[in-house]
């Protein structure tokens, strides 16, 4: 049976929820589907399109009461792309498909799935991530949060567990960057030279941890490690404030020499690959924590706090990681052990974008098999 499914989403630019948008895509053109994204666009639209996919620019992600007007014209994409399932991967998207559905006779309605991404504000406007027939969630994590916050919403069987992945081909263990990549690196980051690179991957958000890093760094620092911390992620245009308050937090504790800040890559595995240790410290639970399993599938050892998708990872794969939220002390202390004796990450696991595709199609056509496709004229 070969299907068209059409993607629901805010944009097309640089995050999880695009990244697995477009890991869907490929698996759907692969199997021989045909795969639609609706959004306002962005910088990977022409990855997208590499792909064989088709994307169609809407602006279904702009929280304004005029967006309600894009519910015919959503509609009419279902009617004229004779779409057979709807996959709403974020609110806004999710309530303007919703109404668009509904607005078709019940046997022209495509099927409908839903991503829960994250632990959403819990009210009713949040509730349309429950909506799905199929309801996919990203991490155990988020699975729980599905139940505790929505009761009776959804049936458990409805629910999907299927963790985000990361391709081994890709991120394949031991992998070393080229040699250009590395003269450029060295040359661009003189401060690093005899220094042992650490990193924490992240935008730069108070709950992403970069506060608990800096002061990670500064008692390895003073117990004489020869380290360089490394802050891999920009900062919002509108969030410039907090970047200017980690550097005067950095001065304060005298380690600003010491620490980089890298902005935005889009070189994230070659920085991860070259450092000694990644961390995720984030001050609340993430709902998967796709740097760790990117590091960690490297080879990387990552230190991390004990919850959310990240706590989930590191249980299953790097257990001499997991330290408890919020102590900065431990987290110090395992890296120091891991600096002086690197610990081996095991090179198989069980996150990886094959099984999210495969897990992620299965649930597409067991849907239309058991609840029929829609009967376009």
């Amino acid at each position: 049976m070969r299907l068209t499914v059409a993607q629901l989403l805010p944009e097309l630019e640089v995050g999880g929820v695009e990244q697995g948008t477009l890991e869907i895509a490929e698996a759907l053109v692969l199997a021989g589907h045909r795969a639609i994204v609706i959004s306002a666009g962005g910088r990977l639209v022409p990855r997208l399109e590499a792909l064989g996919a088709t994307h169609i620019t809407l602006p279904i992600g702009r929280k304004r009461l005029s967006s309600l007007g894009l519910v015919g014209a959503l509609r009419d994409v279902f009617r004229r792309e004779r779409v057979d399932l709807v996959h709403a991967r974020s609110r806004l998207p999710a309530w303007l498909g919703w109404f668009a559905r509904r607005g078709l006779p019940a046997q022209q309605q495509p099927r409908w799935v839903t991503t829960v991404h994250g632990p959403y504000t819990i009210n009713r406007y949040s509730r349309i991530m429950v909506s799905g027939e199929a309801v996919i969630a990203i991490s155990q994590f988020i699975r729980e949060y599905i139940f505790r916050a929505y009761p009776g919403a959804v049936a458990a069987s409805a629910v999907h567990l299927i963790p985000r992945g990361v391709d081994r081909a890709r991120y394949p263990s031991g992998f070393t960057p080229d040699a250009d990549w590395l003269a450029n690196w060295q040359a661009g980051h003189p401060a690093l030279a005899g220094r042992l690179p650490l990193v924490l991957p992240g935008r730069l958000t108070r709950w992403k941890g970069q506060e608990d890093f800096l002061e990670l760094l500064a008692r390895l620092l003073a117990a004489g490690l020869p380290v360089h911390g490394l802050l891999a992620g920009g900062a919002h245009p509108r969030k410039r404030a907090f970047e200017d308050e980690l550097r005067a937090r950095a001065a304060a504790l005298g380690i600003s020499e010491r620490l980089s800040f890298l902005g935005q890559r889009s070189d994230l595995r070659e920085v991860l690959a070259v450092s000694a240790c990644a961390f995720s410290l984030t001050g609340a639970p993430e709902a998967f924590g796709r740097t760790t399993i990117e590091a960690l599938s490297l080879g990387v050892p990552v230190i991390g706090y004990d919850h959310g998708g990240t706590g989930e990872i590191l249980r299953e794969v790097f257990p001499a990681g997991l330290v408890a939220p919020g102590d900065i002390g431990a987290a110090a202390e395992r890296c120091a052990a891991f600096l002086a004796q690197r610990p081996a990450v095991p090179e198989v696991h069980p996150f990886t974008t094959e099984r999210l595709q495969a897990a992620t199609l299965a649930v597409y056509t067991a849907l239309c098999a058991s609840r029929g496709r829609p009967q376009w004229a």
